[in-house]
């Protein structure tokens, strides 16, 4: 049920932290891998890394930002590997700072990355997943994300790319259920990863007091969610947020 066996996946933001756990778990549940990023040094390095556990993978330079990249990594994979099954929107950015101190620089840039950029790949995604008719789309979020999550100080843009990204991935579900194409999105909590490691101490200190599970998540506790939601075990899943945050929403 877990198996992805001959499905092709694109990964983005791949090179490191919960990108690279995702792509790694997805080759060795059998999918071929597109290990995407805007370094293509470290993306080839994952690369190597799925080929040492017998998958096959190839490496992409991608910066979502810009379209023509985007383009690129598509036309690229399904020359590849021929098709597109599954698209991990990944890649994202994250800056703290005061909200009174945010510029609009700062708030494009963020946005830009974190939300325009899953928009680029989706809409060059499921051009290819309309034609056969079928396709997964998981789109990373956070518990950061408002309503039902929870509020963040100092990355207010970041928390407003999130819950953005929730609202995309219900109204995109709903669109494209007719080509049975599911849109789901995984709101993690605290994992343990490069971006979450620039806070201030205090802040992770508090953080983990929140936590019943009392520990951050690793990469790989939130890539087994992934595997889940692109595989066929989550058939009857789409327009979904799933969180894993170790029950900090449900204190």
């Amino acid at each position: 049920m877990f198996e992805l066996k001959d499905k092709v996946a694109i990964i983005t933001g791949a090179r490191r932290g919960m990108g690279r756990t995702h792509a790694l778990i997805l080759a060795k549940a059998g999918a071929k891998v597109v290990v995407s990023d805007i370094s293509l040094e470290e993306c080839q390095k994952v690369v190597e890394e799925i080929k040492a556990q017998g998958g096959n993978a190839i490496a992409v330079k991608c910066d979502v930002t810009k379209r023509e990249e985007v383009d690129e990594m598509v036309k690229k994979a399904v020359k590849e590997f021929g098709k597109i099954d599954v698209l991990v929107n990944n890649a994202g950015i994250l800056q703290f700072k005061p909200f009174m101190e945010l510029t609009e620089e700062d708030w494009n840039k963020i946005l830009n990355v974190n939300l325009l950029g899953y928009f680029r790949c989706a809409q060059a995604a499921v051009k290819e997943m309309i034609k056969q008719k079928s396709g997964t789309i998981v789109n990373i979020a956070s518990i950061g994300m408002g309503q039902t999550g929870v509020g963040f100080p100092a990355i207010s843009h970041y928390c407003a790319s999130k819950g953005a990204i929730v609202a995309m991935t219900e109204a995109m579900a709903l669109e494209l259920a007719p080509f049975n194409i599911r849109v789901n999105a995984i709101a993690p909590g605290a994992i343990d990863t490069p971006m979450s490691q620039g806070g201030d101490p205090k802040t992770m200190e508090a953080t983990l007091a929140r936590i019943p599970l009392h520990r951050i998540g690793k990469p790989e506790e939130v890539s087994n969610l992934v595997l889940f939601l692109a595989s066929d075990a989550s058939s009857y899943i789409t327009g979904s947020t799933v969180i894993i945050d170790g029950g900090w929403l449900a204190t």
